[in-house]
């Protein structure tokens, strides 16, 4: 049979792309109303019974809610299992909420040092840069000087499939008024080191809700939380939180684009016919499509992480 090829083939890289744990130390309800351990174990369950096998699984920072050392350990306990079943990497930013030596010390074993935790990842091509844009006693997020001439020389060299920024702070405006109070500051600053380099596009968390937008000329993808959300309908210039709307998303990275997905937690009633993997490849192969595979990339870079300030470029 001659088949129709579809017009994208598979993607080249398969990323889970989590934000805004706010685990505790403690076994308590995060602010009296919400389990997020729960809610992130319910994630990763949902993930595992789905089959995924990403290469990554990246958080967008405030990983606890309040920077406990604890809280650090019971984050490692559920997600390191997890991704090894994946056979994913997991590549942690830091957050408001978090704390740089307890972040560094818990889930880097590194010197718990006060210093920004600024990261570059390779993924067989991909680059996957982590910023800190945290400001150690306050919740709105900024840059250093240093830190974006770091970036400008990490960016210096292109690299084979694209870099991917992540980091916490958001560089968009939000739709909630209350959350200015909060925002990434001088975003000018890091637009002109973004402009031109080879950034596809930008992961973020902060907000509690799924939004995207564009910054200087990149698409930006902003991830829900896990363990809490804010409620887009209320009253114009008010905000709720709401334990419910959890979500994660998928990052498909294609040689000409990168498609992100929002997923809900948890599932509703089947609608309709639910079809298996299996089928779905009988009725493909009655109708004459195909889906190409990408062809693997042989780059010669191997996986690893570069951290600003402590190994050569």
């Amino acid at each position: 049979m001659d088949y129709i090829e579809a017009e994208h083939p598979r993607p080249r890289h398969f990323l889970l792309h989590l934000s805004d744990t706010h685990l505790l130390g403690g076994p308590g309800p995060l602010y009296g109303a919400v389990d997020s351990e729960e809610r992130l174990r319910q994630i990763f369950a949902g993930i595992a019974a789905s089959g995924a096998r990403p290469e990554a699984v990246i958080f967008t920072g405030d990983l606890t809610d309040k920077g406990e050392p604890e809280a650090y350990a019971k984050l490692r306990r559920i997600v390191e299992p997890a991704c090894k079943d994946l056979g994913a990497e997991v590549i942690w930013a830091m957050g408001n909420h978090d704390h740089r030596g307890n972040f560094r010390a818990g889930l880097l074993g590194e010197p718990a040092d006060g210093a920004p935790v600024d990261h570059t990842h390779f993924l067989n091509g991909l680059r996957v840069i982590t910023l800190d844009t945290s400001v150690p006693g306050f919740h709105h997020g900024e840059l250093g000087a240093e830190q974006l001439e770091w970036l400008a020389g990490e960016l210096a060299t292109p690299a084979p499939d694209g870099t991917i920024l992540a980091l916490h702070h958001p560089p968009v405006p939000s739709v909630l008024d209350l959350s200015v109070l909060v925002e990434l500051r001088r975003q000018s600053e890091l637009a002109a080191v973004l402009r031109g380099s080879d950034v596809r596009t930008i992961l973020a968390g902060h907000l509690h809700y799924s939004t995207t937008a564009m910054f200087a000329g990149i698409p930006v993808s902003v991830a829900s939380a896990t363990c809490y959300t804010q409620d887009l309908n209320v009253p114009v210039g008010g905000t709720r939180g709401r334990d419910g709307g959890q979500a994660f998303n998928l990052v498909h990275v294609y040689e000409h684009t990168i498609v992100h997905s929002t997923v809900p937690l948890g599932a509703g009633p089947t609608v309709g016919e639910q079809v298996s993997a299996e089928e779905t490849q009988a009725r493909l192969d009655a109708a004459g499509v195909r889906i190409p595979d990408h062809a693997p990339r042989t780059t010669g870079i191997p996986v690893q992480a570069r951290r600003r300030g402590l190994a050569p470029r």
